[in-house]
């Protein structure tokens, strides 16, 4: 079984395994999750480890042609844009699975449907073709629904499943009818999205069909992703989910409108995205500094976490929205760091909740002395969040205001106040309240998360924020090639100024210098492009000289 297809699969196998075995045999569900997913982990690790720096080309690549009329590819591969993310949602997946032994009740049906998710999750990311794209993202979405009605916590739990599955499945249309229109307009009779690529490059979908089809995406994925204002339905899902559920929504399930956008939208649609990001800027200020308020003013720690999560994606849009390379790559960083993170804060949260049956922060007061270990890491988690040097959230969030400050400068100034003032503002007031101050006398018998079982997935989920926020270039040096090539066709950024922005954020490191004949490869495409646009402006047909999929 080749590599991805190994760890696409290894959690669909467990689901089939646990719908096969008896109810009786309770003691093998949660087993054959935490085996599934941690092999799934391993896989996924292993071809990051392994993947090689300094070109934006497939690679781990299989191709499978499946549907001949349609053009419906099984089309699987990593690049920098989602081999990060696909190790992000392998370990948030495992983490996920190490959390969710507050489960008592149809244990069978749960991991059934968690392993669904992780197996939709981790295709989506993989997924080079349209079709399945949509179809492992709807695997993995539609288990959330039936996760918050069946395990969801308090009573407005079956309100927040019909609020969460209204929104989602309004957005989820919205991109489909996108990605149908994007289908019949470029004629190139292929759900592949590198054969799309390649095709558009040589006959650009026309601008009318941009200025339509890159709304109806914006849009649609925005609606998943929580943008502004269509958000609403996100802290109400995830303080009634269960926390394995939120954890894998808010971390993972939330990036794929983003990598959307990024893989599919701006490639694709590149006159589309110059005419409407400056929207798109306006509304994830509305995420930055609307949602950012109203966690300052939340008493209850979920829905604080779930304010803030909504909140942070403002900056992966500001990142999308600046169109260049700095921002491109700092957005798919700051991806990685709030899944990441978003995992972590609600793996917490539902730790608190289990022990305490309640995240009303008053009443918490004084739980460091108590929970040491949890307070600890709670600790690190708002800092984190705060944006500070150390963790990941730190170079990504200066990528993104760096990559954005010349379109929207304005903008840029406003997130930087939103996310490092106001963010700030509710991180350390949530730890004062939460862990200092007098204990209450009926929280002296909370245990903490005593054995080393318990610690593993907060420990796993702080260490890859330290790592990649120590040594950020462990991401941006596999981004940067396939940024490059994301935003080579739109129009506004030369090869010059792509090459110049490269040369002062990336270089003098030893994996791009040993890439540098790769890279002029990749400028000739460029160049290419950028001739092709002068000609198609002027009338003329145009015929793409580099390779635009691939380098």
């Amino acid at each position: 079984m080749d590599s991805l297809t190994f760890i696409i699969f290894r959690p669909l196998i467990g689901a089939v395994l646990i719908a096969l075995i008896p109810r009786s045999f309770e003691v093998l569900f949660r087993g054959i999750t935490l085996g599934a997913t941690g092999l799934s982990l391993a896989g996924a690790l292993w071809i990051f480890s392994e993947f090689e720096l300094g070109t934006a080309r497939i690679q781990y690549e299989e191709l499978v042609p499946w549907v001949y009329s349609l053009g419906i590819n099984y089309h699987l591969g990593v690049d920098g844009l989602n081999v990060g993310l696909l190790l992000m949602g392998a370990l948030v997946a495992f983490a996920a699975t190490c959390v969710s032994s507050e489960i008592r009740e149809r244990q069978k049906e749960f991991y059934l449907l968690l392993l669904l998710m992780t197996g939709g999750i981790l295709g989506a990311f993989a997924s080079l073709d349209l079709f399945f794209f949509y179809f492992f993202h709807e695997l993995a979405l539609v288990p959330t629904f039936i996760m918050i009605g069946v395990w969801g916590r308090g009573a407005n739990r079956r309100e927040a499943a019909f609020t969460i599955t209204l929104y989602l499945s309004l957005g989820a249309l919205i991109a489909l009818v996108g990605l149908v229109a994007l289908y019949l307009e470029t004629g190139a009779h292929t759900f592949d999205v590198v054969a799309m690529t390649r095709h558009v490059a040589a006959h650009p979908v026309s601008e009318s069909a941009q200025n339509i089809i890159f709304p109806l995406l914006m849009i649609g994925f925005g609606i998943l992703v929580s943008l502004w204002p269509f958000h609403t339905w996100a802290p109400l899902g995830y303080g009634a989910a269960p926390t394995a559920t939120a954890m894998l929504h808010a971390g993972v399930i939330k990036k794929f409108g983003l990598y959307g956008l990024l893989r599919i939208a701006v490639p694709l649609l590149p006159e589309g995205a110059q005419r409407w990001v400056g929207l798109l800027a306006v509304l994830c200020l509305g995420n930055l500094v609307y949602c950012g308020l109203v966690a300052m003013r939340q008493k209850n720690f979920g829905l604080l976490i779930a304010n803030s999560s909504v909140a942070h994606m403002g900056f992966a849009f500001l990142g999308i929205a600046s169109l260049s390379l700095i921002g491109v790559t700092g957005a798919v960083v700051v991806m990685i760091a709030h899944g990441l993170l978003a995992a972590l804060t609600f793996g917490l949260g539902g730790y608190l909740h289990q022990r305490l049956g309640t995240l009303e922060m008053a009443q918490m007061g004084g739980l460091l002395r108590r929970l040491p270990f949890v307070g600890g890491v709670l600790i690190m988690a708002m800092l984190a969040g705060c944006g500070l040097p150390g963790f990941a959230n730190f170079p990504g969030e200066i990528l993104v205001l760096f990559g954005a400050f010349i379109r929207h400068p304005v903008i840029v100034s406003l997130a930087a106040w939103a996310g490092l003032i106001i963010g700030a503002v509710y991180a350390l007031r949530a730890v004062r309240v939460m862990l200092h101050g007098e204990l209450p006398q009926r929280r002296h018998d909370t245990p903490d998360a005593a054995n080393a079982w318990r610690k593993l997935p907060y420990a796993l989920l702080l260490a890859a924020l330290v790592v990649f926020g120590c040594f950020p270039r462990l991401l941006t040096d596999r981004i940067v090639a396939s940024a490059q090539q994301a935003i080579a066709s739109v129009q506004g950024s030369s090869v010059a100024e792509i090459q110049h922005a490269d040369d002062r954020l990336f270089g003098g490191s030893e994996p791009t210098k040993a890439s540098i004949g790769q890279r002029g490869a990749f400028y000739a495409g460029q160049e290419g492009i950028a001739a092709g646009r002068s000609r198609r402006q002027s009338g003329c047909s145009i015929r793409l000289t580099g390779n635009a999929a691939h380098e």
